[in-house]
């Protein structure tokens, strides 16, 4: 029963129709940044998912929630795909936030100013816990080009071991060639850290 506009308010800006606030779980912070564009296309998609009756349960936080992750998102544009590295920070900042689990969280949050891609975050799950990799030129300096595309796609590092939740290589199976080639080329573009 949601319009298109409040499902894009849920999705940027984490509020539900009746004002209230989702969960920090989703990474509003990331996906404030989505452009209209490609938000609408994620409306369209969630449009034609077959509907399911569900009864979930009312979340319950053993975290405060903000009042807001931000003001109100009134427009974001398309980034150029020929601007390979702003269109590389586009999909592993907003749409695929990997540079969210890839940098080190401080008090506050991640510490984009200062450890950029860097990777040590601890990620615990029932799989354990997973330790994020630094992406930086100084993570990836071993790694070829083909290495690291298959390891976004995959989930299979080179040697063959296996990569740990929550690295959302399943989502990235039908990634296009130039995107890949985009989020590669700006992780090598970041500051070695």
């Amino acid at each position: 029963s949601w319009t298109d506009e409040q499902i894009i308010t849920a999705i940027r800006e984490g509020r539900r129709p009746d004002g209230r606030m989702l969960g920090p779980f989703m990474p509003f912070g990331m996906y404030r940044g989505i452009s209209d564009t490609d938000v609408r296309a994620i409306v369209a998609y969630l449009r034609q998912v077959p509907a399911v009756h569900h009864v979930v349960p009312r979340s319950v936080f053993e975290v405060p929630i903000p009042e807001s992750y931000g003001p109100p998102v009134e427009h974001v544009a398309d980034v150029p795909r020929d601007n390979t590295l702003a269109y590389g920070a586009y999909l592993a900042g907003p749409v695929g936030h990997c540079i969210e689990c890839h940098t080190p969280w401080t008090d506050s949050g991640p510490d984009y100013a200062n450890r950029l891609g860097a990777g040590g975050n601890q990620l615990p799950g029932p799989w354990g816990i997973s330790v994020s990799a630094n992406i930086t030129p100084t993570g990836l300096r071993t790694r070829t080009d083909d290495d690291i595309k298959r390891i976004i796609t995959t989930g299979v590092r080179p040697g063959g071991a296996p990569m740990l939740p929550p690295m959302g290589f399943a989502y990235y199976r039908h990634i296009s060639d130039s995107d890949l080639d985009a989020i590669v080329a700006y992780l090598r573009s970041l500051p070695p850290k």
